[in-house]
């Protein structure tokens, strides 16, 4: 007997959604890759610090985290930042480097081929 997990944050099962049509209608196999990652258990989602960004993201990258954006370090560069959940530290280290904090759904929207979007885990 299988049992099957649901997701029980509408957001996140919307989100998923959004990703495997995109990806589908597109060709997009990076947004496919997000939504397996998604589909985890939460607590299996990245949380990665801005320090990482800035080691490897290089000026006016789009960097993708399929979890959350926490502040520690310093952001050094202008970067898009397209994450589930910013910290409000991480939020205003991005800004105040003339960055860019976006949620998933907006970035699917803007790029939907899915170019030039770095992952970060």
């Amino acid at each position: 007997m299988t049992k099957t997990i649901m997701k029980t944050n509408p957001r996140y099962s919307a989100l998923i959604s959004i990703l495997k049509e995109t990806s589908r209608a597109n060709d997009a196999n990076v947004w496919r890759e997000i939504a397996k990652r998604l589909e985890s258990p939460s607590n299996n989602y990245a949380e990665v610090n801005i320090s990482k960004i800035n080691r490897y993201a290089q000026d006016g990258d789009t960097v993708l985290v399929p979890g959350k954006v926490l502040g520690s370090g310093v952001l050094s560069q202008k970067v898009s930042v397209a994450a589930i959940k910013f910290s409000g530290v991480a939020e205003e280290k991005i800004i105040g480097a003339d960055g860019v904090c976006m949620t998933i759904e907006e970035l699917v929207r803007q790029n939907p081929e899915g170019k030039k979007v770095r992952i970060l885990r």
